[in-house]
C-alpha cells in the first residue's frame, strides 16, 4: 500500500500515470495491465526504486484511480514505499502536481511515464548522475528508420542522423524544473523537456536504448515480457 516517504532524499521520481487506456482497447489503464502476471505500474516503481540513486518515488496518479491502485498494492502485496498524488488535467499539470510536494531545493528529479517498465538501471543512474553536474539529462535514442516531414501538403527528407526519438526519464535541477513550471500551460508542451526549454534552459540528450518500451498499444506488452525474460534490469 502507498505510504508516505521516512526520509528525505535529495534525489525524487515523479512517476506520472495518466493514461486511460484508449489506444490500448482496454477499460483498464494501460498503467495497471498485466506483465508477467503483475501490473505493469510496479515494473516502473521498482526500476526506481532498485537504482542505485534510491530516489523517493512520488506517484501521480488521477483520483479516480486511488482507491483502484491502493487495491492493487493490498491484493498484491506490493509494500514499495512511495507518496500518492492526484493527478491533473493534463500531463503539465499532473507533473506540477507531484513538483508542489518537493521543498528540497538541492533536489534532483526524473520524470517519468509509469508505462516504461523496463527502464534500465543504468540509465536511470546516467540520467540523475548526469543532472545532478550539468542542470538537466533528458534520455533519447537515434531514430533507425528514415524521418520526413509534412508541412502543408509537402514532405521532406530529413537527416536521420540528426532526429532523436524522445524517451523517459527525463531529468531535472529542482531550480530548473520549478521555474519552468511557473509558466501558464500551453498545448505546445509535449513534454517535461518542452517546458524547460520554453523556460530559457538548454535541453541535454543523453543515450537511452530502444529497449526502454512505452506501452501504448496490445502487442507492447507481449514485447515487453519477452525483453524481460531475455535481460535482466542493469
Amino acid at each position: 500500500m502507498s505510504s508516505t516517504l521516512p526520509v528525505q532524499s535529495k534525489y525524487k521520481a515523479i512517476i506520472v500515470a495518466g493514461g486511460s487506456g484508449t489506444r490500448m482497447q482496454s477499460v483498464v489503464p494501460k498503467q495497471f495491465l498485466l506483465l508477467n502476471g503483475r501490473p505493469v505500474l510496479f515494473y516502473t516503481l521498482e526500476a526506481f526504486y532498485n537504482s542505485t540513486y534510491q530516489p523517493e518515488i512520488i506517484l501521480v496518479l488521477h483520483p479516480d484511480f486511488h482507491e483502484y491502485w491502493n487495491n492493487l498494492c493490498r491484493e498484491y502485496q506490493f509494500e514499495l514505499p512511495h507518496l500518492l498524488v492526484s493527478g491533473g488535467e493534463t500531463r503539465f499539470h499532473s507533473v506540477k502536481n507531484g513538483l508542489d510536494t518537493i521543498s528540497i531545493e538541492d533536489a534532483v528529479i526524473a520524470v517519468h511515464d509509469a508505462v516504461r517498465p523496463i527502464t534500465e538501471q543504468g540509465i536511470i543512474d546516467n540520467a540523475y548522475a548526469y543532472a545532478a553536474q550539468h542542470g538537466n539529462a533528458v534520455v533519447a535514442v537515434k531514430s533507425r528508420d528514415s524521418v520526413r516531414v509534412l508541412k502543408e501538403g509537402i514532405s521532406a527528407a530529413l537527416n536521420r542522423d540528426e532526429v532523436y526519438l524522445i524517451q523517459t526519464p527525463q531529468t531535472f535541477q529542482y531550480s530548473q524544473l520549478k521555474q519552468a513550471y511557473t509558466q501558464p500551460y500551453s498545448n505546445l508542451f509535449t513534454d517535461d523537456a518542452s517546458v524547460v526549454e520554453k523556460a530559457g534552459f538548454k535541453i541535454n540528450l543523453i543515450e537511452g536504448n530502444h529497449r526502454n518500451l512505452k506501452i501504448t498499444f496490445p502487442e507492447d506488452i507481449a514485447i515487453a515480457e519477452l525483453l524481460l525474460s531475455k535481460k535482466p534490469l542493469v
